[in-house]
């Protein structure tokens, strides 16, 4: 079982009915997964439809489960809609919302097929309103070709379509709500204006006063304000969404993303931990790899050692499970990774095993922790293989996913940097990494991870450290903290180069906020011994 957070912090007790209709037998991303329990606490959604009284109840029920992206007990409520009023339209347009698994990334190509299909259906059927036809039209542009590398040009469509129906039905709660959603899934990583972001927040801000118990508009202000600029007005929805819809797994995990973003650390090792147990009682596999992902991250950020190797224990039960997109398998590269490098075990990195992933994104993750923990070993030639897999993912991604594949250049000339620092090649180390922190402060991180793997501006920090530059390393060890704010390594690096270099009261501001972050460690870390030698010499 998953390590325990502090003892009476809270108490999670399941009543979970653990068989499945036959209805549930299909699967998109979470596995087999069981039903919500019959009495379920999944917040309060009203979707008006033209549909029989009693198909509007099921409806509404549904609705509830797809605002917290629980999409395969979705897609089965949506059928039993169907069920209680075959002419209900809008209950196809909601199994095709189920199949897009989770908005913020692709979904495959067999769910794409089937949502195309369904929305046929629908449109013969035809909707029975304007609305319901807008509804219809706009989702039927996420699902124009089964071309995955056409994702992109798909999603912009259907936030335009989705813009033409809230001009057309500005005060109506669910097309705003469903606006603001694409509004948030559209906007590019590079954007630092945030533009997409705020007017999809002026939507679902003026919706939360309407509505204040409604699961989606607390999940997509989440998922709004999930950017380093955004992330302090993200706190009330992250501190309702949990409470709003205690059943739902992911619904639990969702608050982390801001926690994340704002350095809670203890809030986030909560709330995933409650996400974790319930998705595995439910069987939501997914759900529950997201939640360790983000769990052992925080463990690792609190000094929570031992904690952070028991959730790694964890992931050999995956070892069956088949991602049905690569996005989804990225924890279990990650996780591993993470652990080594945030503890500086550089050989335990070097020696990592890519195992059976294979899509670029993910595998890119295992080499790049092989290669820099090569040269930190001392042995930068061991690092030649896994350079060249870095090229080649890359390469693999040209044209199909600049997202993605900006990321895995972000790692490749971090990785080379390390070897060419392990090379007696200062300058060009420098200047690798250099490069690699400016881009990775062009883009933000993607909602599937908790953070970067290493942060670039740190490894910089790091290196200049090393070079004995320590002012200069301060100096981006507090840049990472503007992004990445009550990191360990960072917070850790700061008072350590503000030491150094004399600068005794940023030291000291440093190491107090470091013993804040990770005072009650579960093993010994240095670090930390390190901070009271300091502070006691005042």
């Amino acid at each position: 079982m998953f390590p325990k957070p502090v003892a009476g912090r809270w108490v999670l007790a399941f009543g979970l009915a653990l068989f499945q209709s036959p209805a549930q037998a299909q699967q998109h991303i979470h596995g087999h997964a069981a039903p919500p329990p019959a009495a379920s606490t999944l917040g309060s959604v009203h979707f008006p439809v033209t549909c029989s009284p009693d198909a509007q109840v099921a409806f509404d029920e549904a609705m509830k489960l797809q605002h917290s992206f629980w999409y395969e007990a979705a897609g089965a409520a949506f059928r039993r809609v169907r069920e209680r009023d075959p002419g209900c339209v809008m209950a196809l347009w909601g199994e095709a919302m189920a199949l897009l698994v989770n908005p913020f990334t692709v979904t495959t190509v067999a769910n794409l097929r089937q949502g195309r299909a369904v929305l046929a259906e629908a449109q013969q059927i035809s909707a029975k309103s304007e609305r319901e036809r807008g509804f219809i039209t706009a989702l039927a542009e996420l699902y124009g070709n089964e071309d995955p590398d056409q994702h992109r040009a798909r999603l912009e469509r259907y936030e335009q379509a989705m813009g033409q129906l809230y001009a057309r039905f500005p005060e109506d709660p669910e097309v705003g709500i469903h606006y603001a959603l694409a509004l948030a899934m559209a906007a590019a990583p590079t954007d630092k204006t945030y533009a997409r972001q705020i007017k999809a927040a002026e939507i679902l801000e003026r919706e939360a006063a309407r509505q204040p118990h409604h699961p989606g508009v607390a999940h997509y202000l989440i998922h709004t304000y999930d950017v380093p600029a955004l992330a302090q007005r993200g706190l009330p929805a992250a501190e309702r969404y949990a409470h709003l819809a205690a059943d739902a797994p992911h619904a639990l995990h969702m608050p982390s993303h801001i926690f994340t973003r704002v350095g809670r650390w203890e809030q986030s090792i909560e709330t995933n931990h409650r996400s974790a147990e319930t998705a595995r009682a439910r069987g939501a596999t997914f759900d529950e790899i997201h939640a360790l992902d983000y769990l052992l991250y925080g463990y690792l950020q609190t000094g929570k050692t031992e904690a952070a190797r028991r959730v790694l224990a964890e992931l050999p039960r995956f070892t069956d499970w088949q991602a049905p997109a690569p996005i989804f398998a990225w924890a279990l590269t990650v996780m591993p990774a993470r652990y080594a490098l945030e503890r500086g075990a550089w050989a335990e990195a070097a020696a990592l095993e890519p195992g059976r992933q294979t899509a670029p994104l993910v595998v890119a993750n295992t080499h790049f922790a092989r290669a820099l923990g090569a040269a930190r070993s001392g042995r930068p030639e061991a690092a030649a293989s896994d350079l060249e897999a870095l090229r080649a993912a890359s390469a693999a991604l040209q044209g199909r996913d600049a997202y993605w594949q900006e990321q895995i250049e972000i790692l490749r000339l971090a990785a080379e940097g390390w070897v060419a620092f392990a090379q007696g090649r200062q300058d060009a180390a420098l200047a690798l990494l250099q490069e690699a922190t400016l881009r990775e402060r062009r883009t933000d991180k993607h909602p599937i991870t908790p953070g970067p793997l290493m942060p670039a501006g740190e490894q910089l920090a790091e290196v200049l450290m090393l070079m004995e530059r320590h002012a200069e390393a301060q100096r981006e060890f507090l840049a990472v903290q503007e992004t990445e704010p009550r990191r360990f390594r960072a917070v850790y690096g700061a008072a350590r180069a503000a030491e150094l270099a004399g600068d005794r009261d940023m030291a000291r501001k440093q190491y107090l906020a470091l013993l804040d972050i990770a005072g009650r460690p579960d093993a010994p870390k240095p670090e930390l011994e390190q901070a009271r030698t300091f502070l006691a010499q005042r």
